[in-house]
C-alpha cells in the first residue's frame, strides 16, 4: 500500500510539474499575467477497517463502598470478556470511573441520599470487523449494561486522502481552464498551492444503547462507507 501511494506521489509531482513546464513561465519570474485563485474539494470513500466501541457496568447499592464493589466485580467479569475476545491490551483504555449519590426528592423537606450508582466504562478498538457482532454480544453477555457506538474510522487514511486530492486537482484544472476560455487567454502555470483540513466522515456512523442482550440473535452491524475530503486553493497565472 506504500509503495503503491509513493508511485501515485511521484505521478502526481510529475504530473504538476510538466503542466507548470509546458505553459511556459519560470516560476522565478515577474508575473504578467491575471492570477486567478481556485478553490476545489476532492472527496473519496470506502469500507472502514475499525471500530471503536465504549462498554461500561452501573451498579447501585445502598452504600457507597457496596456500589463500588459491585461495579469492581462486574467489571472485572467484562474485562476478562474483551481478553477473550480477542482484543489487545493498547485497544483498551478506561475512559471514566464514577460514584454518584441518588436523591429522594419531596416537597418541602431537604433532599435525602437513597443509594449510591457506581459507573466504569472502557473503550474499545475492534480491528477485525468481522468479529464486532461477537465482541458487542460478549459484553452484553458478562454484564455490560451500558454500550455505546460503534463509531467507524480507515486505519490507514493516507492512500484515500490521495486519490480525495487527485480528484480536487483535477477539478480545480478544469474549472482554470475554463475561466482562461471564457476570458479569451491561456492557463500560463500554477504559481501555489495549499491544502486545508480534512477528516473522515463515516456513512453511516451507527450509536446504539442497550441494557442486556435480548435473546440469542447476534447483533447486527452496518460499517456503511467512510469518506475523507481534501480541500485546495490553487492560484493559476492566465494570460494571452
Amino acid at each position: 500500500m506504500h509503495k503503491s501511494l509513493k508511485l501515485f506521489s511521484a505521478s502526481l509531482l510529475a504530473g504538476l510539474l510538466a503542466f507548470t513546464s509546458g505553459c511556459g513561465n519560470d516560476a522565478d519570474t515577474h508575473s504578467s499575467g491575471t492570477l486567478i485563485s481556485i478553490s476545489a474539494q476532492g472527496e473519496a470513500s470506502q469500507a472502514p477497517d475499525i471500530a471503536n466501541i465504549s462498554a461500561g457496568v452501573v451498579t447501585e447499592a445502598s452504600e457507597s463502598n457496596a456500589a463500588m464493589q459491585a461495579n469492581a466485580v462486574q467489571m472485572e467479569k467484562l474485562m476478562k470478556a474483551i481478553k477473550r475476545a480477542g482484543i489487545d491490551d493498547k485497544d483498551v483504555q478506561t475512559s471514566g470511573i464514577n460514584l454518584m449519590p441518588r436523591y429522594e426528592y419531596q416537597p418541602n423537606r431537604a433532599r435525602e441520599i437513597t443509594g449510591y450508582q457506581a459507573h466504569n466504562t472502557v473503550n474499545i478498538t475492534v480491528r477485525k470487523l468481522d468479529e464486532l457482532s461477537n465482541v458487542i454480544d460478549a459484553l452484553a453477555a458478562e454484564g455490560a449494561n451500558q454500550i455505546h457506538g460503534p463509531s467507524f474510522s480507515i486505519g490507514e487514511p493516507e492512500p484515500l486522502l490521495a486519490e480525495a486530492r487527485q480528484k480536487a486537482l483535477k477539478m480545480a484544472q478544469a474549472r482554470a481552464e475554463s475561466y482562461a476560455d471564457a476570458l479569451g487567454t491561456k492557463v500560463l502555470r500554477i504559481v501555489s498551492i495549499s491544502e486545508g483540513s480534512h477528516g473522515g466522515m463515516p456513512r453511516p456512523m451507527m450509536r446504539a444503547e442497550m441494557s442486556a442482550a435480548k435473546d440469542s440473535a447476534s447483533t447486527p452491524v452496518a460499517p456503511g462507507e467512510t469518506s475523507v475530503s481534501v480541500n485546495l486553493e490553487l492560484v493559476f497565472e492566465l494570460a494571452k
